[in-house]
């Protein structure tokens, strides 16, 4: 057989990894997929929003690439700003914060996948940022020098495994005030944690996973994934399918679902937590949003 094509072609790499994703994943395995699911909508949505282009999911991580430096340096700052804010609300030990390296060089794309050094020095930088922080390499600082409202800080030389050479790597640092261009097209404003860019959960959705939340034989949970294979519970539902029955009261299901809409402008979703948890550990906070957004 004839070996697909390999093609060759300078991008713009960010690569994307969640800090203590062990950690956390120990704590609470269904809480830790669900806000998972959550902050890869934001994710997602911030990076098809600057034209690029998602290349590896697995498990934590992100992969991307895009056609201007500049616009992968926005986005990764609008994408750490986004999940900060949508952290603001979450205990500091349950919070699921990211790390980014971004690099300008030479990569190979052969069967849909992207490979090269190119790669590998923004996976790298990754891990030598901050949490909730970003590093560039020297090639990315010199191309969007006085472009983008951000202070570079020098880090110094670091040696990066299976890289020959010493990278130069900066450390971005940006305001959160910051609504950085997304697009050449139209600016991107992330004015909180209901981003205008990522579509409110469907009610529904939501009200199907309610329903079947009692599944004891994954019958209903494969027929939620069959409806919806890419929706806000289906890393969830795979999770459930994979272990014993989760029993009826399971307090992490009323986290799950509660999480899925206390930022929801849509109210009905709030009385539908209300209505499905006249006892919740929510419900005094349901109220008041519910007075909030009616007056």
């Amino acid at each position: 057989m004839e070996a697909p094509p390999l093609q060759r072609k300078l991008a713009a790499i960010l690569a994307a990894d969640v800090e203590g994703y062990s950690r956390l994943m120990h704590i609470d395995e269904e809480r830790t997929l669900a806000m998972l699911t959550s902050h890869r909508t934001i994710v997602d949505a911030l990076i098809e929003s600057a034209d690029g282009k998602i290349f590896g999911t697995a498990g934590d991580s992100v992969l991307a690439e895009f056609p201007s430096v500049v616009q992968a340096v926005n986005c990764a700052i609008a994408i750490q700003i986004a999940i900060a804010r949508a952290n603001v609300n979450i205990p500091v030990e349950n919070r699921m914060t990211f790390r980014m390296g971004i690099n300008v060089g030479d990569v190979m794309v052969k069967n849909g996948d992207i490979f090269g050094d190119g790669v590998n020095i923004a996976a790298r930088l990754e891990t030598l940022s901050d949490i909730g922080g970003i590093c560039v390499t020297r090639g990315v600082r010199d191309h969007i020098r006085d472009r983008v409202e951000v202070i570079f800080e020098d880090m110094g030389e670091h040696s990066v495994k299976n890289i020959a050479r010493p990278v130069r790597v900066f450390k971005v640092v940006f305001d959160e005030s910051y609504h950085p261009i997304l697009s050449a097209a139209r600016q991107i404003d992330t004015p909180g944690t209901d981003i205008t860019l990522v579509a409110e959960n469907d009610p529904t959705e939501v009200a199907f996973w309610e329903s079947i939340r009692e599944d004891d034989d994954g019958t209903e949970l494969r027929l939620y994934l069959e409806r919806y294979p890419n929706g806000t519970f289906s890393d969830l539902a795979v999770a459930r399918l994979d272990r014993e029955p989760t029993p009826v009261d399971d307090p992490a299901v009323e986290v799950t679902f509660w999480e899925s809409v206390r930022d929801s402008e849509n109210v009905a979703m709030i009385r539908a937590y209300i209505e499905q948890y006249p006892e919740g550990k929510f419900l005094s906070l349901a109220k008041i949003l519910v007075e909030q957004k009616a007056s």
